[in-house]
This record gives structure tokens, C-alpha cells and sequence, in this order.
């Protein structure tokens, strides 16, 4: 077991000012597998005071410098990037080969994002007799979540290094250890004493005290939509800009005239990826009812074939769920379920077959889910897919807008005009059409209590900057 107990402040590793030891568990195993330490209030500030010192010097840099800066840290992110992706496996439990293909590609991908956006965004422009000019907001605070480690911190940290942003970041304590390796990573790479800067904690703790602190100028949250109104209330008295990346519960309509055999099995594997740890999964199937039967066979074979296991192990599809109380969540869920009389299909309770110890979860499916189910109005965060029938196109959008989440939408047809045309009426951030993958030039972010503001490409990359109109510029 590791000791990974000091803090990346001001260019150096440091220790606490009070070490309160806290335990990173494997979920594969139940087991300890590091331990790091929790900070405090007293850790934020010194993070922040070292951040807020080195902004004046770090904003004034060249547009050259910050593009050879992210190309360094690309450089040395590649040196280091399978141990990231076991890393990122075994403390959170992504099978390896998700975490090499996807969980640590996304990190270097808004990397390449942020380079591209800085080579060419226009800083300064003229219109009418005004001078339009874009300035780095600040120091940043950043609240990030374990589902997606490496992506989440690296589509907030690129753009704001590349805007020219300082900034602290509270990894989350579940799965800290590729938080680790990064600040290492940007170290080597030669990123400025105080503009990176990372205090280990939890939200009550160390996340209420960055959103408050009135020397953060901004903070970007990515985790539950309860987590993020409380970071959201600590940051007002200090009228700070908030960014935040919530819960989802996403439609995934299939119209009449889409490839069935290819789009329900596509969707149930969307919806288990990760072990449905992810927000913008596809977990509301909205289907024809006449063919509700036919999806559900569909649907039932699919989930079966889903191989859950040791995360390190060829041929694991699913490994566990990242955490007992995570685990305890879905299980009450499922249950739910089950008591308001929805089908279960396939899955259900308990761990799957085989599997004794670990967080694992059966891939679940119900169907003749209605809209008010608790299944279908909750988020999940695992494996599990409601099946819900419509009778016409009307009725499939109205059940997609009806929940209080919008964060992402998925659309099937055979014709891409039609695609099209539902796309347009799902009220959700990003909308995905007939399997789309995603596009990292793309905006991300939600509607209602899936957020606010964007990541990604650069409406990502203008959440970091201000705008200064000066007048008189031109005569």
C-alpha cells in the first residue's frame, strides 16, 4: 500500500497542515490500496494564496508560451500514460482496456483540444470604435468526481492554462491517485510554481472552502446535482462565476425506422459502459410500444452477453461500481424498481454470479417502465436501463423533456433528416444521433438541473476568460 499524504502547493510537494489520513479502497477487491491525506481549510488557502500570487506574471504570458507549455505537459502525459490508465483502473475500477482506450485518451485529447482552440482564438478584436478584448478570468477553483477522473480534470485544467488561468484542484477523495500523477506530470513539464496547485480533501471540507474563498475568482464543479446547489450557495456571497457539470437522466429515443437489432443493443451497451457511471448515459430507452416486446428480447440478449469481472482480467466488460455506498445505492434502486412494477428483464439484486467480493452489479434491464417510476426519474450511476413505450412521436419527445435533468439526449433513425428533426426538440446539452461518438470540439454542459455553463472546445475554453470593451479605441 502507498503513502501519497502531501500536496502539490506552489510548485512543491508539501505536507498537511493537519494530516488526517483517509483510505483509498479497490473496488475490485474491497481492500486498501493508498492512502492519502485529507486537507482543510488552512491547505486551501496556502493553495490559493500561491495561486492568486502567480497569476499576474502566468496571464501576461504569450499565446507561444502557453501553446510550448500544454505541448510539454502532452509530451510528458504520454510518457506516463498506461500507468495513468492502471491507475485510473484500479482505484475506481474501470476495466483497462476502457481506461487506456477512453479513460486516459480523454485526458490527452482536451489537451490537444485546448492547443488547437489557443493557436488561432482571437484575444482582441475591434467593432465599431471599441476595442473587444478577452482577459484570463483568475484563480480557478476545480471540484472534480471519480467516474471519469482524468477527463474531468483535464477538460477544466487545458483550458484554463491555456486561457492563462491559475487554479487549485480537489480531486475527489474516492479516486485520487491519478490526481497524483498529473500534478507529477505537469511538474516535469515545467508548469510555473503556483499555477498549479492541488489540496486533497473532501467536499464539505476542502471542496466548501475553495467555492468560498474570497480569492478564487471562479469555480468549475463536476459531480451531483445536490453537491453542486451546495457549491453553488458557498460561492454567492463572493458573486465568484460557477460552472457546473451535474446529474443526467438521458432519453434515448428509437424511432420507427431505425436498424433495431443495431440500435438497442448499441444503447444497452451505452447505458452499461463504465458500469453506467456516467452522466450522460443513455438510461431512459424510449421505444415504439407496438414493438416494446421486440426490443425487450433485443435488449435481454444483449445485457446477458455483458461479461462483469476482475477489471485487470481479458474479457471483462464491466468491472465493479466504485464503492460500497455506491453499490448500496444501486441495489436500493433496483429494488425500487421491482416494488413499483416495473419488468425485470434481466440482472436484478445482488452481485453477479461468481463474483463474492468487489462492487460488481448485474447488468439490469426493465421494461414497461412509466415515466413517474422512481427508475426512470432518479439517477442511477450503474448498469441499469428502463425501457419505456411511446405511441407516437409527440409522446416519445414529451417523456424525454419530462424530467427535471437535461444534460445529454440519444436520437436512432433510419433517415438522418428525421434524426434531425427530434434532435432538435429534446431539451438537453449535447444530442447524439445515430451513435455519434463524442466530439471533443464539442460543447458540454446541461439544461436545467444538469447544470451550467460548458466544457469542451471553446465554449469550454471562454468560461476561463472575461471580456473588456475600451471604448474610444478607434477615432
Amino acid at each position: 500500500m502507498q503513502d501519497r499524504l502531501q500536496f502539490y502547493i506552489d510548485g512543491r510537494w508539501v505536507d498537511p497542515v493537519e494530516a488526517q489520513p483517509f483510505e483509498v479502497i479497490d473496488p475490485a477487491t474491497e481492500q486498501p490500496i493508498a492512502r492519502i491525506a485529507l486537507g482543510g481549510e488552512k491547505d486551501v488557502d496556502l493553495a490559493v494564496t500561491a495561486a492568486h500570487e502567480a497569476f499576474g506574471a502566468y496571464a501576461e504570458t504569450t499565446r507561444e508560451t502557453r501553446i510550448a507549455l500544454l505541448e510539454a505537459i502532452a509530451a510528458a502525459y504520454q510518457e506516463r500514460y498506461d500507468e495513468l490508465a492502471q491507475t485510473i483502473s484500479r482505484e475506481m475500477g474501470a476495466p483497462l482496456w476502457l481506461a487506456r482506450a477512453a479513460q486516459a485518451a480523454a485526458g490527452l485529447g482536451h489537451l490537444t483540444q485546448a492547443i488547437e482552440v489557443l493557436r488561432s482564438y482571437p484575444f482582441e478584436e475591434v467593432r465599431g470604435t471599441s476595442l473587444i478584448r478577452h482577459e484570463p478570468i483568475g484563480v480557478c477553483g476545480f471540484i472534480t468526481p471519480w467516474n471519469w477522473p482524468v477527463n474531468q480534470i483535464m477538460c477544466k485544467v487545458a483550458p484554463a492554462l491555456a486561457a492563462g488561468c491559475t487554479m487549485v484542484l480537489k480531486p475527489t477523495e474516492v479516486a485520487p491517485l491519478n490526481a497524483l500523477l498529473l500534478a507529477e506530470i505537469f511538474d516535469t513539464a515545467g508548469v510555473p510554481a503556483g499555477v498549479f496547485n492541488l489540496v486533497n480533501g473532501d467536499g464539505p471540507t476542502v471542496g466548501q472552502a475553495i467555492a468560498s474563498h474570497p480569492k478564487v475568482d471562479m469555480v468549475s464543479f463536476t459531480g451531483s446535482t445536490r453537491a453542486g446547489i451546495e457549491v453553488a450557495r458557498a460561492a454567492a456571497p463572493t458573486v465568484k462565476r460557477v460552472t457546473q457539470e451535474l446529474g443526467g437522466k438521458s432519453p434515448n429515443i428509437i424511432l420507427e425506422d431505425a436498424d433495431f437489432e443495431a440500435v438497442i443493443a448499441g444503447g444497452v451497451m451505452g447505458c452499461a459502459m463504465n458500469s453506467g457511471q456516467s452522466c450522460n448515459a443513455p438510461t431512459r430507452m424510449i421505444v415504439p410500444a407496438a414493438r416494446h416486446d421486440e426490443v425487450v428480447a433485443i435488449a435481454k440478449a444483449t445485457a446477458e452477453q455483458i461479461t462483469v469481472g476482475d477489471p485487470g482480467a481479458e474479457g471483462s466488460r464491466l468491472g465493479p461500481v466504485v464503492s460500497e455506498a455506491q453499490w448500496d445505492k444501486i441495489q436500493g434502486l433496483i429494488q425500487k424498481g421491482i416494488d413499483e412494477g416495473a419488468s425485470l428483464v434481466t440482472g436484478g439484486p445482488g452481485r453477479p454470479e461468481g463474483l463474492e467480493h468487489g462492487y460488481y452489479v448485474k447488468p439490469t434491464v426493465f421494461a414497461n417502465v412509466r415515466n413517474d417510476m422512481t427508475i426512470a426519474r432518479e439517477e442511477i450511476f450503474g448498469p441499469v436501463l428502463s425501457i419505456l413505450p411511446y405511441d407516437d412521436e409527440d409522446e416519445a419527445v414529451a417523456i424525454a423533456n419530462d424530467t427535471e435533468y437535461g444534460l445529454a439526449g440519444y436520437v436512432s433513425s433510419g433517415n438522418l433528416e428525421h434524426a434531425r428533426q427530434v434532435a432538435r426538440r429534446i431539451r438537453a446539452g449535447q444530442i447524439s444521433i445515430n451513435g455519434a461518438t463524442q466530439d471533443f470540439a464539442a460543447p458540454f454542459g446541461g439544461y436545467k438541473h444538469s447544470g451550467n455553463g460548458r466544457e469542451w472546445g471553446v465554449y469550454g475554453f471562454e468560461e476561463f476568460l472575461e471580456t473588456k470593451s475600451v471604448m474610444g479605441w478607434e477615432s
